[in-house]
């Protein structure tokens, strides 16, 4: 399967090529424009009293994701949760025929996902679509091609930056770094990389380190949309000054700026990075393992799978490192009461970076 990866991402792209490309795709649907991020009123409060900016502080000091966020406000606008027992069964079957109906028609697996989460993001959809059943949600997604593309965006989770969370990187730098010194080549997977923000900050963090040369990065996702801005490598280039700060906090050694190119408003990152990458698209919930690797990156992913997919998934990240591999997961994540816990020990568990050991 690798070999056809490779073959299928091997043509290097014309950085202006991109960039014309992707200004457009960015900005132009159909002669529209396609937001990204759900539009929200300032202010509007719910039946509680809760305001879109108070939830966002409380969450925000409960620790909570940008995503989550986002869902509870959508929460908020659209009027959801529902409450009495028959819209409860009607919508708890409505979306059982959208799940099933969803991996029928586009070989999408959602059937396992964290219910009230994936909840939330049909409710958010159903609203940016100025919908109000999730029956006439499939039926738009079922024939409209469009608006399968913007539900797909919708639903999977794409929140992603350059080097998010610092300490894991620093963590990265000091402990891992010096076992994979003794590796002649090293595979790293990436798995539900999004935009590639963190992909690339691994790939700076590994030529700092003087390991790039003898890696290859596999990067995967099951939104072929988000790989496409990853493998492009453009991003905004409002978000570098956050950015460098990240970069700076995880110890990086130089500056964020010798990593990439502005141009037209946005940066390229530095084709050096972008050669030793290979972006492509997998799907933990339908995919096997497709080679050995010394390190996996499957971070703030497996928070929004429930309990059964959680340790489907984990079992074939087991089986993808090579003894003595590394696993890095998301700071609400962990191997804890997992059946492959007894497999790895822990070499920075606040960072969640643990070690295959059997």
């Amino acid at each position: 399967m690798i070999s056809i990866m490779e073959e299928s991402m091997r043509k290097a792209d014309q950085p202006a090529t991109i960039l014309t490309n992707a200004l457009l795709g960015a900005s132009q649907s159909a002669g529209k424009v396609v937001p990204h991020r759900l539009a929200l009123v300032p202010d509007r409060a719910d039946t509680s009293g809760a305001t879109v900016n108070t939830l966002e502080v409380k969450s925000r000091n409960m620790g909570e994701s940008q995503n989550e966020v986002e869902e509870k406000k959508a929460e908020i606008i659209t009027g959801k949760p529902i409450e009495t027992e028959d819209e409860i069964e009607l919508e708890s079957l409505e979306v059982r025929l959208l799940l099933e109906g969803i991996y029928k028609r586009f070989g999408f697996d959602f059937r396992q996902y964290s219910p009230a989460s994936f909840r939330r993001r049909l409710w958010k959809c159903m609203h940016s679509e100025n919908l109000t059943t999730i029956s006439s949600l499939q039926d738009r997604i079922f024939h409209d091609p469009a608006a399968w593309k913007r539900f797909l965006a919708s639903v999977t989770v794409n929140v992603t930056s350059m080097f998010r969370d610092p300490e894991f990187y620093r963590s990265f730098r000091t402990i891992v770094v010096p076992l994979l010194e003794q590796q002649s080549f090293i595979r790293i997977w990436h798995a539900g990389c999004a935009s590639g923000e963190e992909v690339y900050s691994t790939a700076i963090l590994l030529k700092e380190s003087g390991l790039l040369d003898r890696c290859r990065i596999y990067a995967t996702d099951v939104n072929e949309a988000v790989l496409a801005r990853a493998r492009n490598g453009i991003y905004r280039i409002e978000s570098t000054a956050s950015y460098n700060e990240n970069y700076k906090l995880a110890g990086g050694l130089g500056e964020f700026s010798d990593y990439y190119q502005e141009r037209y408003g946005h940066c390229i990152m530095d084709s050096a990075i972008r050669e030793k990458i290979l972006f492509a698209k997998h799907d933990l919930v339908t995919d096997g393992s497709f080679n050995d690797f010394n390190v996996i990156l499957c971070r703030n992913v497996l928070i929004y799978f429930s309990k059964s997919l959680q340790e489907q998934v984990h079992q074939m990240l087991y089986k993808s490192l090579t003894a003595g591999g590394i696993l890095g997961l998301g700071e609400r994540e962990s191997l804890r009461h997992t059946e492959v816990e007894e497999c790895y020990r822990p070499v920075a568990e606040a960072q969640r970076l643990y070690q295959r050991t059997s």
